[in-house]
């Protein structure tokens, strides 16, 4: 597992992105150089710019300086537009000099995996450590400050400079090409602050970026295109300052495949992948995850400008019968409502709507909306007045220069009611009239998708819930609930196995330390122990194989249910020492576990897997021998609170069975959460000598909740 240090902040960051005076070591007069393209890049930059290269004095009005020292001042930042072998010289010499920040170009490092080259990217990592100078690359493309001009790249970004619309959109990039592309977004209207990229972060990695941009007044809403990092939970980090600051961080990850659930020994170990360990991570970092790279800047574009949410129900209107049913069927599928219109507001409605449209929810206003381009404000305004609605939606079906008359009118009518107006474009004329004024508008919302719209106002409503519910909520401190002697108690048992794997009897042994209801078992040796302890016990029984070799018992017959007599238990135990010795011939055998069987109930599965990126992770799903065919399940980093433990719960697609289904028990939810928190204060305990933990099944019944077979795995 990595430790990690503090995600650096916007004051700590503020001379590399926001500087003053920028030193370009490898400034050339050749205008294929990477030093004179970044100068080029530069022509809009506020700030001062120095040119270093011991080559040159003076080329026309361009003076030259050959080092840092020669200055007149000291800059801010520095970019390294020079090849690899002049990097850490150069680097040193700006440690020297006192600059804050340093851009490196050069590539060469880790991304080629040779060992020496990996040398080299460490080199720098430990100047950047032990002197404060922070550093993006190597292997950058360096960044954009929008508000500054400052475009530190030598990139042909075809980037317009112009300086924002007030607050924008930051972008955070992983892919330095990635990132710049989307730069090119202010061409088409959205209102962008900055471009952030940082190479192969020998220093400043992802979430340092984002932190960044929590922190600065220039950035509204942060859109991230993420694929990984060495140490996730910064992100954590980075998501506080940014939730505080209340700057939405919307973020896309490449790279989902089916790539962690590899060689586990436990249902848990194949169930519980590092993408479904970063999708819980976002979600407790409060970010909004959207699936595609062309979700990434609408979304982040519309919480940019968005306001204060007003009301949940959402409203549709056009010409277009289609689109709206189009519009209708997209906010099912998100569970956006969409109620229909009061008395009142129809009245209202009522001089726009001619006699053969339709007078609800969807309003389809038909072609007559293109018969006064005032008659799309009026209705919005009539609509969305009042209570009922905090967003409308407006699909387009086709594009004219009254489209641009028509959005004036829409514009003006979300302004007055601070509400957004989102306009939906469906048609193939793209970037036809009135897109760009639009998207360049603060009022409107622009959407490329119906779908996406509807989706990014699930988001908005999900993100406002969850911080109206924090503002309004006490606040309570999470307090461990297990004994904190548990832990010590456990890791003396732990440590003291003398196998890989810890079956089920001492598993729950361990378990029960922390308050984990647990069966109780006897241990047998032969037909005949089986047999009086099912006498003690009191029948029906259950008998199981007990082996540290053998992981799950069913898949060698291990298990025989509801016993009822002395006869039936020597018969099975004779029975599944044969079947067993057959399909596990090597398995050390250590007994038959005889217990009194449980009532029926709904089976759960609690497990745990010790991820090396994101530490303990706890997994919740229906359990049995169903578990991985059903891959029902919630994971969450741990430890968890009780909250946290619920709502796993209540995400299972399954999660009706709780209440009861056809006649079943209904299940005590606070108890099985309370299990569930226990568990993720083991794991978290237990997280440096335990690799994996399954619990399957929790029985809940009428008569309480217990575990009944448990696997503790060793590292």
């Amino acid at each position: 597992m990595n430790t990690h240090r503090p995600v650096y902040t916007h004051a700590q960051l503020k001379r590399l992105f926001d500087p003053q005076s920028v030193a370009i070591f490898g400034a050339s007069p050749n205008t294929q150089s990477f030093g004179a393209r970044t100068i080029a890049n530069m022509a809009h930059y506020r700030g001062q710019i120095f040119r270093i290269n011991p080559n040159y004095q003076q080329i026309g009005e361009d003076t030259y300086y050959p080092n840092l020292a020669s200055l007149p001042v000291t800059p801010d930042c520095a970019v390294f537009a020079i090849p690899r072998a002049g990097i850490e010289p150069a680097l040193l010499e700006c440690v020297k000099a006192g600059i804050g920040g340093a851009v490196i170009f050069a590539s060469g490092y880790t991304e080629t995996g040779d060992a020496e080259h990996t040398k080299s990217q460490q080199r720098i990592s430990a100047i950047a450590r032990e002197s404060g100078i922070k550093i993006i690359g190597p292997n950058s493309l360096g960044f954009i400050n929008f508000i500054s001009g400052a475009m530190t790249s030598f990139a042909s970004g075809e980037m317009i400079m112009n300086q924002p619309r007030g607050p924008g959109i930051g972008v955070v990039s992983q892919s330095g090409a990635l990132g710049f592309s989307l730069g090119q977004a202010e061409r088409r209207g959205i209102n962008l602050s900055h471009v952030l990229t940082f190479g192969n972060g020998a220093d400043v990695n992802i979430a340092d970026e984002i932190a960044f941009l929590a922190g600065d007044p220039n950035c509204a809403a942060i859109a991230c295109l993420f694929e990984g990092m060495q140490n996730p939970k910064q992100l954590l980090e980075a998501g506080e300052l940014a939730w505080k600051a209340n700057k939405p961080v919307v973020i896309c990850k490449l790279g989902i495949g089916k790539d962690a659930a590899t060689a586990a020994l436990s249902h848990t170990g194949s169930l519980a992948g590092s993408t479904e360990a970063y999708w819980a991570l976002f979600e407790r970092a409060g970010f909004i995850v959207v699936p595609h790279i062309e979700n990434l800047l609408e979304t982040a574009s519309f919480f940019a400008k968005v306001g204060t949410l007003k009301s949940t129900g959402v409203a549709a209107i056009g010409g277009s019968g289609g689109a709206l049913i189009a519009a209708t069927d997209a906010a099912e599928k998100y569970g956006v409502p969409m109620p229909q219109p009061t008395e009142a507001t129809k009245v209202k409605l009522r001089p726009f709507v001619p006699e053969y449209g339709a007078l609800r929810n969807p309003c389809d206003l038909t072609a007559m909306l293109t018969k006064d381009n005032s008659i799309a404000g009026n209705a919005i305004e009539a609509m969305i007045t009042g209570d009922t609605y905090g967003a409308i939606v407006v699909p387009h079906t086709s594009l004219s220069q009254g489209s641009i008359k028509r959005a004036q009118g829409m514009s003006a009518a979300g302004q007055r009611l601070g509400k957004p107006v989102c306009l939906t474009y469906s048609g193939g004329w793209i970037n036809g009239p009135g897109v760009t004024e639009a998207e360049l508008d603060p009022n409107l919302q622009c959407f490329q998708s119906i779908d996406r719209c509807y989706a990014t106002l699930a988001a908005w409503h999900k993100r406002e819930a969850r911080r109206s519910a924090e503002q309004s909520a006490k606040p309570r401190p999470h307090h461990r609930i297990s004994s904190i002697d548990a832990a010590t108690d456990a890791s003396q048992r732990i440590k003291a196995s003398l196998t890989t794997s810890i079956g089920e009897r001492k598993a729950k042994s361990i378990l029960a330390l922390y308050g984990i209801p647990v069966t109780e078992d006897c241990l047998t040796h032969s037909a005949d122990e089986a047999a009086i302890a099912a006498q003690a016990c009191g029948f029906p029984v259950v008998l199981k194989i007990e082996s540290s070799d053998i992981q799950h018992k069913t898949e060698v017959g291990g298990i025989r249910l509801n016993l009822n007599s002395t006869d039936a238990v020597k018969t099975a135990y004779a029975e599944m020492m044969v079947q067993v010795k057959s399909a596990a011939p090597n398995a050390k055998i250590d007994g038959v576990l005889v217990q009194a069987m449980q009532k029926p109930g709904l089976e759960i599965m609690v497990g745990v897997r010790i991820d090396p990126l994101f530490g303990p992770l706890v997994i919740v799903g229906l359990g049995g021998i169903f578990v991985e065919l059903l891959k029902d399940t919630a994971l969450e980093l741990a430890p968890v609170t009780t909250e946290q433990a619920l709502n796993m719960l209540n995400t299972l697609k399954g999660h009706t069975l709780f209440k009861g289904y056809r006649g079943a028990d209904s299940v005590d939810l606070s108890a099985l959460a309370d299990i569930i928190v226990r568990l993720s204060e083991f794991a978290n305990d237990q997280q440096q000598i335990i690799s994996e933990l399954d619990v399957n099944p929790i029985i809940c019944s009428a008569d309480g909740l217990i575990a009944v077979d448990a696997l503790i795995v060793r590292h």
